[in-house]
């Protein structure tokens, strides 16, 4: 499932490369198509993301909403701003990337300046790129590639300005709000440490964790409580804190539950920036090097059940809880 980093880099996109501009809206799967025809013609005012939830303004108080859900994601095409790991999805934007990202000598790592961000690339270069989601033409082609690109696949929502494309495939929830509606829906949302007041936000999770009796494993997970979390970031953060995940979240002491959100501010904003969940600190350039190449050298205990904790051998314990798998290690956080 898409976390709260590939939502939040999903809508720098489309600040980039749609606010300001008027979009056309078409729903070539069919299933959109009344909300598609309500959208064309009309201009992009702004973009937010909480969460693992996107919302797009148009004008005229019309808001797209779209949650990614299991299965959900966005394809970039035509005229758009790349970074390495947009370029080795091949467009794609939304699903887990854990495959990696291959990076060379040349490759700026991640500075204090943030050189290596979404937020510094395409200025003062833009990357023209066409991408195909088929297995057969996977890969960025060159300049003549065709324009607008053809539809693949099922497609839900398709916009578009003139030198770009966005595809949204899979999506849980893709529907349109008035502002009072998207106001609603943001309200039924945890905080998000990129979205409104640092300390009301640090306030409202250390309440919503101190007050509850279910495990702090399933709190980090319900986004009522915090935005933007899932499998991957609870699994490094639990073990991060060496914090117990069946330990109820009123028995967590406050200075604790307080780091827990500091770690998801900073966890998140590497994410946005790198493009990768990257949870390991203290990495030299070869270990960046291939912690953003592969999940197996980029994370404490998620996805590495049966294997030795790096920190005292114990084996990690893969379980489910609250219909997911929770990885762990039960001599670090016992």
């Amino acid at each position: 499932m898409p976390e709260g980093h590939s939502v939040h880099r999903i809508a720098r996109q489309f600040d980039r490369n749609f606010i300001g501009k008027t979009v056309h809206a078409s729903s070539p799967q069919g299933r959109f198509a009344e909300g598609a025809e309500l959208l064309d013609g009309r201009e992009a005012l702004s973009v937010k993301a909480v969460g693992k939830q996107l919302f797009l303004e148009t004008e005229g108080d019309l808001w797209l909403r779209v949650h990614l859900g299991l299965y959900g994601a966005w394809d970039f095409a035509g005229e758009i701003l790349l970074d390495p790991t947009i370029a080795s999805a091949n467009g794609r934007m939304g699903q887990t990337n854990q495959r990696g990202t291959d990076l060379d000598e040349q490759t700026p790592i991640l500075d204090a300046a943030g050189e290596n961000s979404l937020a510094s690339i395409g200025a003062p270069r833009r990357a023209r790129v066409h991408v195909r989601m088929s297995e057969q033409t996977k890969g960025l082609a060159d300049e003549g590639a065709e324009w607008p690109p053809p539809v693949v696949g099922q497609v839900r929502l398709r916009l578009m300005t003139d030198i770009t494309a966005a595809d949204l495939r899979g999506p849980t929830a893709c529907v349109l709000q008035t502002p009072d509606e998207m106001l609603a829906s943001v309200a039924k949302l945890g905080p998000d440490p990129l979205v409104g007041d640092a300390a009301e936000n640090e306030a409202r999770f250390v309440q919503a964790v101190r007050k509850r009796a279910t495990p702090i494993a399933l709190l980090l997970m319900d986004q009522a409580v915090v935005s933007g979390i899932g499998n991957v970031y609870r699994a490094e953060m639990l073990y991060r804190a060496r914090l117990n995940p069946h330990i109820r979240g009123r028995d967590v002491p406050e200075e604790l539950v307080r780091a827990l959100w500091h770690d998801w501010d900073r966890l998140l904003t590497i994410g946005v920036e790198t493009g990768q969940m990257m949870t390991m600190d203290d990495l030299d350039p070869a270990q960046y090097r291939a912690a953003m190449a592969s999940r197996d050298d980029r994370h404490w205990v998620y996805h590495r059940a049966g294997l030795p904790c790096r920190t005292c051998g114990t084996e990690i314990v893969l379980e489910e809880i609250g219909a997911r798998k929770l990885y762990w290690c039960p001599r670090c956080q016992g």
